[in-house]
């Protein structure tokens, strides 16, 4: 049984509408604007509660947690984590050209800082691949690796403190630069990042991480290659030199993705069986360096090992602030990846979870987390793609979990960290090589982007290839421009159609796709899909030019004649002689199949700039010459308000504006049916 709807109501323009249910703009917008204020400057117990639990959200969710309900959860998820941290840090450090342990601080500070301050309560920060690799590029240009230098002297250690001062410094400037964007409510400048240029460029940076650890896997001693083409550079000096292989290595290597690569397969597929992963990175390492230490593999082969790490806190020291003029071009880049991969993870889970994000407050709680850890030695940090998904997967349920993570962390870094001295780095090397799975799994998603959008498919391989080809930093910002130049291009070439009405309804659709639709007798009526500025006002001119007919040379033949009939009109009125030759004056105009009116559908226009307000001015003064009327429909406020503000209501009635395509057609009908009522309009 099908329903019907008769609505019977005025015919309302805009101004009629706004007197009848409008309100006062002024009135409303200054009472706005002083309760705004007022809240602001209002100091209160309770305002000050409300700003404490907004800033620092621990004191929201912690006195609502569910202790029996979440806490095994979180203990499980926390723990498993915190050993998951311990490889991954170790192993992200030598991609950010430091010693170990600096990867093991990093592991541990923003982790218990992100607790405090941050939204997300299934994000798990620390370090991640593609901010190290990005940070070592740096380190590696500003303290470029000598050929030759005995790992035990006192010029190694000065070097190491080179090394992580530059890296300390980047993670300071990093956090600088969110703690302003905080300041300045800049948290949206995350969604510039679309998500085919975050899924791009963490593919394409995964191949550079892979290809940064072949000369660890291999055994060779090869200077670190940055800037453009770097990834062919290294790829190219690992292939020269592979006959200087280290076989006991390249062996160590081949046992270790033996192991990880299925094991790590097997924790994906059962997933939902397994209550926690197999933790096969940890055991990896203990494995290996018992081995190592049993064989005595660094001075039997010539392994390279990691070397002492010294337990405890590290002291407080001041990072490299010197080093900001060189660094500040590429934090900014690190910066803006970081955040935008830590606030894409935190949507993506928070959505799944049903509750909600704040991109500000994220600006807040990583800016926090790297000033502060960026004096107790560490390098950049972010949430991380696989400790968040094994977070998540093993049953977490809030940022307590960060506490447990952080405990295990403490607790290799106070005791059992000197224990890894005879892990080899290959086995390292090997870990990073694993733990990027899940981006070289993005590639899958690439049919369905196919399907789903061209234009984003495109977004997406431009930015792949521009971030392996050229660099990490050059690819992203390639990526971020041409996925902008994307969205202006469809913004300029938006479509221009004419509508037709369904029979006996107020519903207008595209005739190009509604062949039973038909054109209402006497009325134009066009709708543009898109804003009109600067950019477009070309393309949109010669859109209503084609589909209205009105050329210049058209509307100078017609205004010509018109000015001729009005002549001939009052010549025949003063004289009071009827002209014989009026009658095919008014054919000529009949002959030309124009249409009484012009009726413009603004409801997909979203905004108009001052180039596109005076287009409109102009088409308008244009149609009036040859006596066509131009009437609008369905404007926005905003739009609206440029539009009377640039003066077009000098050259239209504002009489003409209505608030539906249905209520222009009925008055444009109406005055049709009684034109002598109205004396203004000439009729063609």
């Amino acid at each position: 049984m099908s329903a019907s709807v008769a609505v019977y109501r005025s015919i309302y323009t805009e101004d009629r509408f706004k007197q009848a249910y409008g309100s006062d703009e002024n009135a409303s917008g200054s009472l706005r604007l002083r309760e705004k204020l007022a809240g602001r400057c209002r100091c209160s117990k309770r305002a000050c509660l409300h700003l404490l639990r907004e800033r620092v959200p621990i004191f929201s969710w912690l006195p609502r947690y569910k202790l029996k309900k979440w806490i095994l959860g979180d203990t499980i998820a926390g723990l498993t984590v915190g050993i998951l941290h311990i490889p991954q840090g170790m192993a992200f450090a030598l991609l950010t050209s430091v010693a170990p342990i600096f990867g093991l601080y990093t592991s541990f500070f923003p982790v218990v800082l992100y607790m405090f301050f941050g939204t997300g309560r299934h994000v798990s920060t620390g370090t991640f691949a593609v901010v190290s690799l990005m940070t070592g590029s740096v380190v590696e240009q500003l303290v470029p690796s000598p050929l030759e230098m005995n790992s035990s002297s006192s010029e190694a250690s000065d070097f190491e403190a080179q090394r992580i001062g530059v890296a300390s410094a980047i993670a300071l400037l990093s956090g600088i630069i969110m703690l302003c964007m905080f300041a300045l409510q800049l948290g949206f400048l995350s969604t510039y990042l679309s998500e085919p240029i975050v899924k791009a460029f963490t593919s394409a940076a995964a191949f550079h991480v892979t290809i940064s650890q072949l000369q660890s896997m291999l055994g060779l001693r090869l200077p670190r290659h940055t800037g453009t083409f770097s990834l062919f550079k290294t790829l190219a000096s690992v292939m020269e030199n592979l006959p200087h292989t280290n076989t006991a290595e390249l062996l160590i290597s081949l046992v270790c993705l033996a192991v990880l690569v299925p094991v790590k397969e097997l924790n994906m597929r059962f997933r939902k069986r397994l209550r926690t992963p197999i933790p096969v990175e940890i055991l990896t390492v203990i494995i290996a360096t018992g081995v190592a230490y049993a064989c005595s593999l660094d001075s039997t082969y010539n392994i390279e090992i990691v070397g002492h790490i010294p337990a405890g806190f590290p002291r407080p020291q001041l990072p490299a602030f010197h080093m900001f003029p060189a660094i500040a071009g590429d934090t900014i880049a690190i910066t803006f990846v970081g955040y935008a991969v830590s606030v894409s993870l935190a949507m993506i889970y928070a959505d799944k979870h049903g509750y909600s994000i704040h991109p500000n407050q994220e600006l807040l709680a990583h800016g926090i987390s790297n000033t502060v850890s960026s004096f107790f030695t560490c390098f950049p940090s972010s949430a991380t793609l696989a400790t968040t998904n094994i977070l998540e997967s093993a049953g977490g349920y809030t940022q307590l979990s960060g506490l447990f993570t952080s405990l295990v962390v403490l607790i290799v870094l106070l005791l059992i960290g000197p224990l890894f001295y005879f892990l080899p780095k290959a086995v390292l090397a090997c870990i990073n090589v694993t733990s990027l799975r899940q981006m070289f799994l993005q590639f899958q998603d690439l049919p369905d982007l196919w399907r789903i959008s061209k234009i984003d498919f495109m977004v997406w391989l431009v930015t792949w290839l521009s971030v392996v080809i050229l660099n990490v930093d050059l690819g992203l910002a390639i990526g971020v421009v041409f996925s902008m130049m994307t969205v202006i291009c469809r913004t300029q070439r938006a479509g221009c159609s004419v509508l037709g009405r369904a029979s006996n309804t107020e519903i207008y659709r595209p005739l190009e796709n509604h062949n039973k639709c038909y054109e209402v007798p006497g009325v134009k009526i066009l709708t543009y899909n898109g804003p009109i500025y600067y950019g477009n006002r070309s393309f949109f001119r010669e859109e209503m030019i084609r589909l209205l007919g009105l050329t210049p040379e058209k509307i100078r033949r017609r205004e010509k004649a018109m000015k001729a009939l009005e002549k001939r009109e009052r010549e025949t009125t003063e004289r009071g002689i009827a002209n014989t030759s009026f009658s095919s004056e008014n054919e000529f105009f009949k002959s030309g199949n124009y249409d009484q009116a012009v009726l413009i559908d603004c409801s997909s226009v979203i905004f108009v700039d001052v180039a596109g307000a005076r287009l409109l001015t102009q088409m308008c003064t244009e149609c009036q010459k040859v006596g066509v009327h131009v009437y609008l429909a369905n404007c926005n406020e905003s739009v609206l308000k440029i539009l009377t503000s640039s003066g077009l209501m000098k050259y239209m009635n504002p009489q003409h504006i209505f608030v539906t395509v249905h209520d222009a057609v009925v008055y444009i009908q109406q005055q049709k049916e009684k034109p002598s009522e109205n004396t203004t309009t000439v009729w063609v």
